[in-house]
């Protein structure tokens, strides 16, 4: 009774689960291939219907006269639309047909310097192409023809246009599309058409006309170019003047697109501080007519100091600063910024508060035009002016302390760090001298600025403060600078400060005075100030401390000259291996850049 029992036993659930995988397994394929195979059968359904619709239009183009054989408003002019949206078998589609007219080799050709063809219209060139953009993984359909006249040719009263197309290298530009328009004559003319293979497009049999075809050219992700009319308000001698046609005769025409680019700009401080907000000016050289540039725009970046464009043409641009608050003191890379097609530029914005008139001097090599650094630019105005600044370098100055003491970093541009309770910051204000305690001036004081941040890694170069002479009776050295510098934002005990040795044992006691390298390759800066006196009736004094650094947000081979009255200046600029360059420039607008080139 036992034995029979076990034989009576089920599957045991190990084998149900396998069971069960098997049989998913089988299924699953089996539903993929039943799957791919009505996939299959609809992508020949489509092809089959596109492939009938097609030959559908040939059909109606075969009972057309030769004389309807064409595009609404096109050349040549007919019955057959340009573009149908058509639905066969439930399927939408659409059905894009052109039609040319043929110029053929056989009685010569149509501006031929052998044999002139002047009736170039031979046969035309039927083109049906049908696409399904609802039908998946279909491929569009493409069929050709020629449809030719009955009878013989006359002479022609029309002529024809021959469109190029290069990229910014003079190679060729196929499938750019092609937009032609002619309001002369009855009834207009539209053509929407694309360049072969060879970036060319012959429009045959066009109706004569002076400037009466509009043409614009350009392709997906490319420029646009065009041409313009004539005597136009604004434009009244455009470069490229709408095309003429003139009976029996080739008119060839040629455009120029290549693919888009980004252009991004960056508004910040000589410390690489973000400015929001900046306007400027920015304007192409390639030009439309006289003095008309094709790219003119007022912009301005925006909360983050940043403004971008992905949609620019190739060219060469320049910025002028425009803004009412903040000067342009440099740009980088310099004006004109080169653009190339399918790249992406970024143009760093370097501004300042503005202080009256700017002028923006650049230095480049005559034979690089790359930016000359450490050239020194020497500006001129009668006798009430005189400046020198060095290229390449930038200048961060304190000229006020009575906000007192207790900043650690440098956000407030009239407070310090700390001092020893023996230094006057504001008696009078804007200057720095020992404390008068009941008529005698301390022996002797210390400040330390707050941190000063570059922005990035950064040279230093010299140091520099006003006055440059004391008193006498003050005693020898009575103004002392030492200076100190980190990669790092860290504690104040850890700022060490140095003389020009490059140790702590020296002291700074000329007023233009070169840094130690030692600080090279630092970020952040500080310096401390040591002043003395051997007389209680005499103090030294501090109006203003600068040192001069090149960090990534200093300009190559650009220095500005601020606060400027109008005036005519006179300029020199010098260096090392080049040859002195002189010029005058006018200066009479609130922003204006003066470019010299230094010739070895």
């Amino acid at each position: 009774m036992n034995r029979q029992r076990n034989k009576k036993k089920g599957f045991t659930l190990v084998e149900t689960i396998v069971s069960i995988g098997v049989f998913l397994v089988i299924s699953t394929a089996a539903y993929q291939a039943y799957v791919s195979l009505f996939t299959l059968i609809n992508q020949n359904q489509y092809k089959i219907l596109a492939l009938n619709l097609a030959n559908e239009q040939f059909e109606i183009i075969r009972n057309l006269s030769y004389v309807d054989v064409g595009i609404p408003g096109g050349i040549p002019n007919g019955k057959i639309p340009h573009i149908q949206n058509l639905t066969r078998g439930g399927v939408p589609f659409t059905v894009t047909t052109t039609i040319r007219n043929i110029d053929l080799p056989f009685d010569g050709q149509i501006g031929s310097s052998t044999k002139n063809d002047l009736s170039p219209a031979d046969n035309k060139g039927v083109e049906v192409e049908v696409t399904c953009s609802t039908c998946k993984n279909f491929t569009s359909i493409s069929l050709t023809t020629n449809v030719a006249p009955k009878n013989l040719e006359t002479a022609s009263t029309n002529g024809a246009l021959l469109i190029k197309v290069f990229d910014a290298n003079g190679i060729v530009v196929p499938d750019a599309s092609v937009h032609i328009v002619n309001t002369n004559v009855t009834p207009n003319i539209v053509i929407d058409d694309v360049t072969d293979v060879d970036g060319l497009l012959q429009v045959v049999d066009a109706p004569p006309g002076a400037n009466t075809y509009q043409i614009t050219v350009t392709k997906s992700g490319y420029s646009t170019d065009r041409t313009y009319t004539p005597g136009a308000s604004g434009n009244t001698t455009p470069t490229k003047p709408h095309a003429t046609v003139i009976i029996q005769q080739l008119t060839q025409i040629s455009f120029s697109i290549d693919k888009l680019s980004t252009l991004a700009f960056s508004s910040v401080t000589p410390e690489c501080v973000v400015v929001p907000s900046i306007d400027f000016s920015l304007n192409g050289l390639k030009n439309i007519g006289t003095g008309i540039s094709k790219y003119s725009q007022n912009l301005i970046t925006n909360g983050s100091g940043i403004y971008s464009n992905p949609a620019m043409e190739w060219d060469s641009y320049t910025v002028t600063g425009i803004d009412g608050t903040y000067d342009i003191i440099g740009i980088n890379p310099l004006n004109s910024i080169s653009l190339g097609p399918n790249t992406t530029q970024n143009v760093s914005l370097i501004v300042v508060p503005k202080n009256a008139k700017s002028l923006l001097i650049t230095v480049k090599d005559a034979v690089t035009q790359l930016p000359v650094t450490n050239a020194v630019v020497h500006v001129t105005y009668s006798s009430s002016y005189n400046q020198t600044q060095t290229t390449g370098r930038g200048s961060i100055n304190q000229t006020d302390w009575s906000g007192g003491g207790g900043q650690v970093a440098y956000t407030d541009l009239s407070k310090y760090f700390v001092d020893d309770e023996n230094i006057d910051t504001s008696s009078p204000t804007g200057e720095l001298k020992l404390r008068n305690v009941f008529g005698s001036y301390n022996p002797s004081g210390t400040m330390e600025s707050s941190t000063i941040d570059t922005g990035s890694e950064s040279n230093f170069y010299n140091l520099v403060w006003n006055p440059t002479d004391q008193p006498v009776i003050s005693g020898t050295n009575s103004v002392r600078f030492q200076f100190a510098t980190n990669a790092t934002t860290t504690a104040t005990t850890t700022w060490t400060y140095k003389g020009p040795d490059g140790t702590s044992a020296t002291y700074y006691t000329s007023a233009n005075s070169p840094l130690s390298t030692a600080h090279n390759g630092d970020r952040y800066a500080r310096y401390k100030i040591y002043l003395s006196s051997v007389s209680t009736t005499t103090t030294p004094n501090i109006s203003d401390v600068s040192f001069t650094v090149t960090s990534s947000c200093t300009p190559p081979g650009q220095v500005v000259f601020s606060g400027l009255p109008t005036a005519t200046y006179h300029i020199e600029v010098s260096k090392s291996g080049y040859v002195t360059s002189i010029a005058d420039v006018s200066v009479s607008s609130a922003w204006l850049e003066k470019e010299i080139i230094l010739s070895p």
